[in-house]
C-alpha cells in the first residue's frame, strides 16, 4: 500500500503500540479542511488513506473526498470495508453463489480454493424461525424443532461453508437477531490487522445483506445494507463503489418526556426524514440531545434508516459508546483502544468538534415534543399519535385503496363474525388485533422498552387484565441476553401470564414469519372479509408482509404491543377509553399500568450486567446440540443434489465472458407498476401458495403443501425464486384493470396468466422484457432476489421515475439496466400504456449516467420518442453491466489473474 500523503502515525496504549492513518494530517498539510467534514465522511476518508494502492484507490480519490463539500457533486468513492455481515435468507444464496463460482473456476481448470472471502464475513442464522407455536412454555422448543426440520438442507450448506470457506464464520440458529448480535458482540468499533510488520488500527466498517445493518451506526460503526451480490463482491476483495453522499445534519436537543419511548422517537424521526427526503444521503445526528440518548436508543434510530430512506443514520463515537462497550462485556483493552484511537484520529464526538462541521442540509428535533405513537397501517413512515390512532384507523377503513386505505363501503363497517370455542365464544370485526408481536431488531435490542413491556405486563396482571383470546401473542428477543435480564428482573413470568412466551430468537413476525393464524381465526377473517390488524414492535409493516390474513399492520413499542393485546382491537382510544376492567368492575386505563421512566431505569440498573453478555456470547459460534449434530459436508466443491428443492446450482455463470452489449430491440412490457413498489412486492417473500407457479413446481417435485416452507427459506433454489418474482398477492400490474396479484398479459394475444408463465412464453419467443414503474422503485429490504429474479425472467431493463439506492445497484449487479425518466416526465406525461413495443438505443457506447434514446411503438404504428437516463452511476458500474454483473466481473478478473500467473 502507498502512503502518498504521509498520514501514517503511531499510537501507544496500555495494550501496545499501533499504527494508524490520520485524516487530520491532510489539514495539517493544507490540503483539505478535515475538521469541517462530517464524522461519517472522515471514516470513509480514513479507508481511502489506508487502502491507497494507485489502482483501486488513488491519490485523486483521496483528495476528492477530503475536499468534500455540502453539495459534493459526483465524487466516486472506492470504499474498502473492514468486514461483511449476512443473515441466512440472503446469506444462503451468497454461499450458493460462492459454491457456484468454485464450480466455474474448476470447469476452467483453475483452483476452486481461490474462491474465499478476502474480507472477514459473519453469517447469523436468524431469519428462519417461524411462530408456529405460541402462548405456551413449549413454544420455543417446538418452533426450533420445526426450524431444523424445515431448513436442514440449507443448514447443511452453511455448515459446508463454515468448514470449506476461509474467513467465514456462522452464528448458529437460536442465538439472536443478526443486528443485535452485531451490536452486542461482533462490532469492534476499532479493528486491527497486521500489515508490513505493524499492527494497524482502523475504524470498524461493514456492509451487510440486510438493510437494517445500519443499526450498528448507533455504535459509531460505518455500515449499511447492500444486496447479496454487492456483499459477495466486497467479500472477494472488491471496493464498494459509491458516490460521496450529501450528509444531513440532524440536531437533537432536549430530553424525551415522561411516557415517550425510543420507539416513539424513531417513528417521529422516520416521519420527519421521509418528508424531508434523504434517499441516497447520510444522516448524522448531533447536538446536546445526543448525549441524553442511551446507546440502545441511538441504535433504535439508526436501525430504521431504510424506513426513512437514508443510506445510514450515524452517531459518532463518544463517551456513551465507551460505556456501552463496557456494559456489553467487551474487553477493557478494546475500550481503551477505541477511546485512544478515535480521539487521536479526530473521530470522537465533542460539542467543540460538532460546531465546526458543515452539513449539506439541516434538520432539528426537540426531544421533549415526542409523544406516544404508532405507524401504519401500511407504511413505517406514516406515524399516528396514540391519541389519534382510533380515528386514523376508522378513517383508513373507508379511505380509497390508492390513498393507502381499505376502501370499505359504509354498510360493511359493522360486520362481525362469531367464533365458537370449547371455552367460550367471541366476535371478530374490522380492527380486531389478531397478532401482537414483540419482535425485530429495532426494539428487542433496547432494554428500556423490553423491561418497560415487562413492567406493563406485571401491572396489567396485578390489575386482573388479560390478553384477548383471539390475539396471537409472541415474544422473540433479539438475543439470549434479553431473556436473561427479563428473568433476572422477575418480569418474564408476567409476560408469560399474558401469553407473551419466548417463541424463538430471530426476526419472526417482522419478516413475515408470523406463522399461520389459528384456523378458526383465519376462517372468520376469510368469511367476513375482515380488515384485521397486527401490532408489532418491528420496522416493517408493508402490505402482505406480516401475514396474508392481516391487512392492517401497525408498528409500536413493545409496551404498546402488550397494551393492544389487552385491548384486542384497533378501534379503541387508549388515551381516554379503558383497556379493561378489574374483577370488581373498576375500569383500568393505559395510564394506570404504564411504567414510569424511573421504574424502567431502576429495572435496567438492577438487572443489566456485563457478565450476562460475556456468558451468552462466550460460545456464540458453537450452537446447540442440534447444530452440532448436523453432519457437515466436506470438500472444496459443494456436492449439489439435483433432487434438492432448497439448494440448486444457479445458472449465473454459464455464459461467463460471452455477453455482448447491444441495443434492446423488440421489447415488451411485462408489468406497469405505480409508486413505492417495494422489494417485498418484487422479491419472493412469505408463504408459497399452492396454485402459484412456485407451488406447482414444488408439487411436481413431490413436496407436500405443508412442507413448502417460505420463499425466504428457499432462496438457494433459483427455480423456486424466479417463479415467485413479482408474485406478491398485493402487487398491482396497472396493465390489468381491477386485478391484484402477480399477473401479466401476454401480448399481442392479450392472454392473462401468472407473471412467470407469461415471462417464459416471451423468453421462448426470444422477446426481451421491460418493467415500467413510478417513484421510489425498489424501496424496502436489500433483497438481491428482487434483482436476480428480474434477470432470470428475461427483463433487460427497468424504466422508473426514481429508485431506492440498494435495488438500483442490485439491478446493475445482475446486468439489468436501470433507466430513469428525465425530470418532468413519467409514464403518464408520455402517454405510455405498456402495450407498446420498445427499443432502447445507445447502449453500445455507454458511459456513466448517459441519456439513452427510447422508442415506444404503438399498435397503430405511431411512435413515442423520449430519452431516459441510464443509471449506471460510475465507470465501474458500466463495466459491471457490460460483463453481466458484479460477480461475473470479479470472476473474470480472477481467471485472468490466474492465467497471467501461469
Amino acid at each position: 500500500m502507498k502512503d502518498s500523503f504521509q498520514t501514517l502515525k503511531t499510537l501507544s496504549t496500555a495494550s501496545g503500540a499501533y499504527g494508524y492513518h490520520d485524516p487530520q494530517e491532510l489539514e495539517e498539510k493544507g490540503l483539505a479542511e478535515v475538521s469541517r467534514l462530517p464524522f461519517s465522511i472522515r471514516v470513509m476518508l480514513e479507508s481511502l488513506l489506508r487502502n491507497e494502492d494507485g489502482y483501486q484507490v488513488t491519490q485523486e480519490d483521496i483528495l476528492a473526498l477530503a475536499r468534500w463539500q455540502p453539495d459534493p457533486g459526483e465524487i466516486n468513492v472506492p470504499l474498502k470495508l473492514a468486514r461483511v455481515i449476512l443473515q441466512d435468507f440472503t446469506g444462503v444464496p451468497a454461499v450458493v453463489d460462492l459454491a457456484a463460482m468454485r464450480d466455474a473456476v474448476a470447469r476452467r481448470g483453475g483452483d476452486p480454493e481461490r474462491i474465499n472471502p478476502v474480507v472477514p464475513a459473519d453469517l447469523v442464522i436468524d431469519h428462519s424461525v417461524q411462530v408456529d407455536a405460541f402462548g405456551t412454555v413449549y413454544a420455543f422448543f417446538y418452533n426450533v424443532e420445526k426450524e431444523y426440520e424445515r431448513n436442514r438442507e440449507r443448514y447443511l450448506l452453511l455448515k459446508w461453508g463454515q468448514g470449506a470457506l476461509r474467513n467465514f464464520r456462522v452464528v448458529p440458529p437460536g442465538t439472536g437477531i443478526v443486528h443485535q448480535v452485531n451490536l452486542e458482540y461482533l462490532a469492534q468499533v476499532v479493528m486491527t490487522e497486521r500489515r508490513d510488520g505493524l499492527t494497524l488500527a482502523f475504524p470498524d466498517s461493514l456492509v451487510g445483506t440486510d438493510s437494517h445493518t445500519t443499526m450498528v451506526n448507533g455504535l459509531g460503526v460505518l455500515g449499511w445494507g447492500v444486496g447479496g451480490i454487492e456483499a459477495e463482491a466486497v467479500m472477494l476483495g472488491q471496493p464498494y463503489y459509491m458516490l460521496a453522499p450529501k450528509v444531513v445534519g440532524f440536531k437533537l436537543h432536549g430530553e424525551l418526556p415522561e411516557g415517550a419511548t425510543a420507539t416513539d422517537l424513531v417513528l417521529t424521526v422516520t416521519e420527519i426524514l421521509r418528508k424531508h427526503g434523504v434517499v441516497g444521503k447520510f444522516v448524522e445526528f448531533y447536538g446536546p440531545g445526543v448525549a441524553k440518548l442511551p446507546l440502545a436508543d441511538r441504535a433504535t434510530i439508526a436501525n430504521m434508516a431504510p424506513e426513512y430512506g437514508a443510506t445510514m443514520g450515524f452517531f459518532p463515537v463518544d463517551e456513551e459508546t465507551l460505556n456501552y462497550l463496557r456494559l456489553t462485556g467487551r474487553p477493557e483493552e478494546l475500550v481503551a483502544l477505541v477511546e485512544a484511537y478515535t480521539k487521536a484520529g479526530g473521530l470522537f464526538r465533542t460539542p467543540e468538534a460538532e460546531e465546526k462541521i458543515r452539513y449539506s442540509e439541516h434538520l432539528e428535533l426537540d426531544l421533549s415534543t415526542v409523544e406516544p405513537s404508532l405507524a401504519g397501517p401500511k407504511r413505517p413512515q406514516d406515524r399516528v399519535p396514540l391519541k389519534e390512532a382510533k380515528r386514523s384507523f376508522l378513517l383508513h377503513l373507508t379511505k380509497p385503496v390508492k390513498e393507502r386505505g381499505f376502501g370499505l363501503p359504509e354498510d360493511q363497517l359493522g360486520k362481525k363474525v362469531l367464533v365458537k370455542r370449547q371455552d367460550g365464544e367471541f366476535e371478530l370485526g374490522h380492527g380486531s388485533v389478531v397478532i401482537a408481536a414483540i419482535t425485530s431488531c429495532t426494539n428487542t435490542s433496547n432494554p428500556s422498552v423490553m423491561l418497560g413491556a415487562g413492567l406493563l405486563a406485571k401491572k396489567a396482571v396485578e390489575a386482573g387484565l388479560d390478553t384477548k383470546p383471539w390475539v396471537k401473542s409472541s415474544l422473540a428477543p433479539g438475543s439470549k441476553v434479553v431473556t436473561q435480564y427479563l428473568e433476572a428482573s422477575g418480569l418474564l413470568p408476567f409476560l408469560e401470564a399474558l401469553r407473551f412466551h419466548v417463541v424463538g430468537y430471530g426476526c419472526t413476525t417482522c419478516i413475515g414469519n408470523s406463522g399461520p393464524l389459528p384456523e378458526d381465526i383465519a376462517k372468520a377473517v376469510e368469511e367476513g372479509d375482515l380488515v384485521v390488524a397486527a401490532v408489532l414492535s418491528g420496522n416493517r409493516n408493508f402490505e402482505g408482509r406480516i401475514n396474508p390474513h392481516v391487512r392492517a399492520n401497525y408498528l409500536a413499542s413493545p409496551m404498546l404491543v402488550v397494551a393492544y393485546a389487552l385491548a384486542g382491537r384497533m378501534d379503541i382510544d387508549l388515551v381516554n377509553e379503558p383497556l379493561g376492567y378489574d374483577p370488581n368492575g373498576k375500569p383500568i386505563y393505559l395510564k394506570d399500568i404504564w411504567p414510569s421512566m424511573r421504574e424502567i431505569q431502576e429495572a435496567i440498573q438492577r438487572t443489566l450486567d456485563p457478565e450476562l453478555f460475556k456468558k451468552e456470547y462466550s460460545k456464540v459460534f458453537e450452537g446447540d446440540e442440534r447444530w452440532q449434530a448436523l453432519p457437515a459436508p466436506t470438500g472444496e466443491l459443494y456436492g449439489w443434489d439435483p433432487e434438492s428443492t432448497y439448494i440448486q446450482n444457479p445458472p449465473f455463470f454459464e455464459d461467463l465472458g460471452q455477453r455482448k452489449v447491444e441495443d434492446i430491440r423488440g421489447a415488451r412490457v411485462l408489468l406497469v407498476l405505480g409508486d413505492s413498489v417495494t422489494t417485498d412486492h418484487i422479491s419472493p417473500a412469505g408463504a408459497i401458495p399452492v396454485k402459484s407457479p412456485a407451488g406447482q413446481y414444488l408439487l411436481s417435485k413431490g413436496v407436500k403443501p405443508e412442507d413448502f416452507n417460505s420463499y425466504g427459506s428457499r432462496r438457494g433454489n433459483h427455480e423456486v425464486m424466479m417463479r415467485g418474482t413479482f408474485a406478491n398477492i398485493r402487487i398491482k400490474n396497472l396493465m390489468l384493470d381491477g386485478v391484484e396479484g402477480g399477473y401479466a398479459k401476454k401480448l399481442p394475444e392479450g392472454e392473462v396468466d401468472f407473471v412467470y408463465n407469461v415471462a417464459m412464453r416471451y423468453k421462448a419467443e426470444g422477446t426481451p422484457l421491460l418493467v415500467i414503474a413510478g417513484k421510489e422503485y425498489g424501496t424496502g429490504s436489500s433483497r438481491d432476489w428482487a434483482a436476480k429474479g428480474t434477470y432470470l425472467l428475461g427483463i433487460k431493463a427497468v424504466l422508473a421515475e426514481s429508485y431506492e439506492r440498494i435495488h438500483r445497484s442490485n439491478l446493475v449487479g445482475m446486468g439489468v439496466l436501470p433507466l430513469e425518466f428525465l425530470p418532468g416526465q413519467n409514464r403518464e406525461t408520455l402517454g405510455l400504456t405498456g402495450y407498446e413495443v420498445y427499443e432502447i438505443l445507445g447502449l453500445t457506447d455507454l458511459h456513466p449516467r448517459k441519456p439513452v434514446d427510447v422508442v415506444a411503438r404503438r399498435e397503430d404504428g405511431s411512435e413515442i420518442r423520449f430519452q431516459a437516463l441510464a443509471r449506471l452511476d460510475t465507470p465501474v458500474e458500466v463495466d459491471y453491466y457490460k460483463n453481466g454483473g458484479i460477480l461475473q466481473t470479479v470472476l473474470l478478473g480472477m481467471l485472468r489473474e490466474a492465467k497471467a500467473q501461469g
